[in-house]
């Protein structure tokens, strides 16, 4: 576990990308979901912001970019438009009144959104990152953090990959976290993360 203490005042948790697609095209989706519902919750209590990220693109595609011709069914299938289905956030995920939503145009959160801004506004320097998919939004997202001086909390049973099966998730999950851990943040199970807020809170159990 991280040698740092997690100081509720200071920390967001930033849900990456539970949208239907990403949601249903994970092996354990849905597990991941509920596991961020719990945590969110926690978050809540200890008055930890919690926001939600959307990779959301222009129907018109006029903000595909260079995505479209390196991921071509972005632009062909559209599953990332605005207003899509497949790109809502996942109805099992639990959106509170208090939580921000954020829509972005590339995999990374800060990039082309306000993000930092919203995390600065709010003297935050520490960020918890869940969400779907490991190896791609979450990634990118805790590298965009790394590189702006934010402390990164990956959460390891809070992300999750898509691929077709299990066991190319498993890989791609465990190459993607002994990547990040120690480079771009620190990699945590969602009990070290209770035990963290626990012990900044005084709480015996989250």
């Amino acid at each position: 576990m991280t040698g740092y203490a997690l100081v509720p005042d200071r920390t967001a948790l930033l849900n990456v990308d539970l949208q239907n697609f990403f949601v249903e095209s994970a092996p354990d989706g849905l597990g991941v979901v509920r596991r961020i519902n719990l945590l969110a919750e926690a978050c809540r209590r200890v008055g930890i912001p919690v926001i939600h990220t959307m990779h959301v693109l222009r129907a018109d595609g006029s903000n595909t970019g260079v995505l479209g011709e390196l991921v071509p069914a972005v632009r062909e299938e559209g599953f990332l438009n605005a207003g899509s289905t497949t790109a809502a956030l996942h109805a099992e995920l639990d959106v509170a009144p208090s939580d921000i939503t954020l829509e972005k145009p590339r995999f990374g959160a800060f990039y082309g959104t306000d993000l930092e801004l919203i995390l600065r506004a709010r003297a935050i320097d520490t960020v918890i990152i869940t969400g779907i998919s490991t190896d791609v939004c979450c990634d990118t997202t805790a590298r965009e953090a790394n590189a702006r001086d934010f402390r990164v909390f990956f959460v390891s049973d809070g992300t999750a990959v898509n691929a077709e099966n299990e066991q190319q998730a498993a890989a791609s999950q465990q190459a993607t976290l002994s990547v990040i851990d120690g480079l771009f943040g620190w990699v945590l199970t969602l009990n070290d993360v209770y035990d963290l807020i626990g012990t900044a809170t005084g709480e015996a159990s989250l």
